[in-house]
């Protein structure tokens, strides 16, 4: 009887060693693709790849050789490089950007400007000449900003002391005034009344500030019954003692602050 042959061990690596070899090679595919499609960060990537050195033994020199590696080590470097250029000249290019924008605002604003004082000076001329028609050149004076052409009327020639009516002689003032008004109706007009320092306590009015007001008023009320201005567009305020033109010390200056300012504001700067 003839004698059977041993079996021979299967040639080449086990069949659990293959399938072992397609999973890591499927697990390394899959990292080389979350490496291309993202921003790595070189330190994080560090730590991955030492954890796969340490637990699946693919890599002999563990993360070292991926960071000492001239090809890699180089690319992560760079890839944090360009992220920090992309950055700093995305952040540039908007800061020129909008230094460029705000330049071409400030020079609108600008020639703006200089047209409304333009303006309001050729305005301030028309009013000098219609109060000298009125003989009232020595009563009212006249300045102006960008903002508006204001007059000013002395607080004795419409009031008496310590009060907000208007004086029965400043009426025929006040008669002139509104009919130079008028011809600017289209404007928005404010009336300011001030005060100097000295305080005041009465028994209608408890300081400076409610006198200012109150005079304010007063003019306000008189250009609404006597005159066409649309009340709509005529705005009143007390500012007290707060913006003094003179020195408070001496008479004469405690009687220019004692004022009512009437603002005639550019129809570009109205409030």
């Amino acid at each position: 009887m003839a004698k059977r042959k041993p079996e021979e061990p299967p040639k080449g690596a086990p069949a659990w060693q293959s399938t072992f070899a397609d999973l890591m090679n499927l697990l390394l595919c899959f990292f080389v693709m979350l490496f291309a499609m993202s921003t790595i960060d070189a330190e994080k990537f560090a730590l991955v790849a030492a954890s796969f050195s340490q637990t699946f033994s693919i890599f002999d020199s563990g993360g070292s050789s991926l960071l000492e590696g001239l090809l890699i080590n180089n690319g992560v470097s760079q890839l944090s490089q360009l992220d920090e250029y992309m950055n700093t000249m995305g952040q540039a290019a908007a800061s020129d950007t909008e230094s460029d924008e705000f330049k071409e605002f400030d020079e609108k604003v600008s020639d703006v400007q200089e047209e409304m004082l333009k303006q309001n000076e050729q305005l301030a001329e028309k009013i000098d000449e219609a109060l000298a028609e009125q003989n009232l050149t020595g009563d009212i004076d006249v300045d102006f900003t960008s903002q508006y052409v204001e007059l000013t009327l002395n607080g004795a020639l419409l009031f008496d002391s310590g009060k907000a009516e208007l004086k029965p002689e400043a009426l025929p003032l006040m008669e002139k005034v509104g009919v130079i008004l008028q011809k600017y109706a289209q404007s928005v007009i404010e009336v300011e009344g001030h005060t100097d320092n000295v305080p005041i306590n009465t028994a209608k009015f408890a300081n400076n500030n409610e006198l200012s007001s109150a005079r304010a008023l007063s003019v306000f009320d008189y250009l609404v019954e006597n005159t066409n201005l649309n009340p709509s567009n005529i705005k009143h305020s007390g500012r007290g003692e707060y913006i003094p033109v003179a020195d408070n010390s001496t008479p004469e200056g405690r009687a220019k602050n004692r004022r009512v300012e009437i603002k005639i504001y550019n129809p570009l700067a109205a409030p």
